[in-house]
């Protein structure tokens, strides 16, 4: 059997983010779109299986290397696997203590970069609301392992320009219409009530030590 990229289930269940993201939209986020990402990668990859040999992130790190008559599907649909799987592993319930706040190492690192903890969060938002159409709002380490904000476009990964990416938030509208219709102020908001911060600070001391 061809060797392809799966769907990764989620590590919670569908209405794990309520009210905050509701099942519906989790749904048909994660089973309908990213699952269509999938087979759209699948299907890019078909005459080059030896892709199949590398991790998402080690495809979107050496894009040079990805065939030129593909290599913008590859950027589309393998970012957009792989920024969604991002997304979910960054979130968690409301009611699991790793959402309360970041733990004491990234909590330090985010105070020194930003000023405060409610700094960070508006320049987050700011971010996130400043993406013009679709796209994403990151928390990433640049190239000199120093905190930093960015957005992308569609589904752009920061991987590909050398950056570390620690947590993510989705402001493509399927992320968020269905609750929240055009209120993406209200949306992120609310995100931050459900960031998983155990994931975060892990992927920050793998990142500084990568």
């Amino acid at each position: 059997m061809n060797k392809e990229f799966k769907l990764k289930p989620l590590e919670y269940d569908y209405n794990a983010l309520e009210p905050y993201i509701d099942e519906e939209t989790v749904r048909f986020h994660h089973d309908k779109h990213q699952q269509t990402y999938t087979d759209n990668l699948n299907k890019a990859l078909l005459n080059y299986p030896a892709a199949y040999d590398f991790t998402l992130p080690e495809i979107l790190m050496n894009l040079d290397r990805i065939p030129e008559d593909v290599v913008e599907a590859v950027i589309n649909n393998a970012g957009g696997v792989f920024n969604h799987q991002f997304y979910w592993e960054s979130l968690a319930s409301s009611q699991c203590d790793c959402t309360k706040e970041p733990k004491i190492v990234l909590k330090e690192a985010l105070i020194k970069a930003f000023g405060s903890l409610d700094n960070f969060k508006v320049k987050f938002k700011n971010a996130a609301l400043g993406q013009f159409g679709s796209g994403w709002a990151w928390l990433v380490l640049d190239k000199n392992k120093e905190l930093k904000i960015i957005s992308t476009a569609n589904q752009n990964c920061p991987l590909s320009n050398g950056e570390f990416p620690l947590l993510t938030v989705d402001v493509w509208e399927h992320a968020y219409y269905l609750k929240y219709q055009n209120r993406r102020a209200d949306y992120l908001d609310n995100f931050f009530n459900i960031i998983n911060w155990n994931k975060v600070e892990e992927r920050f001391l793998e990142g500084l030590n990568n």
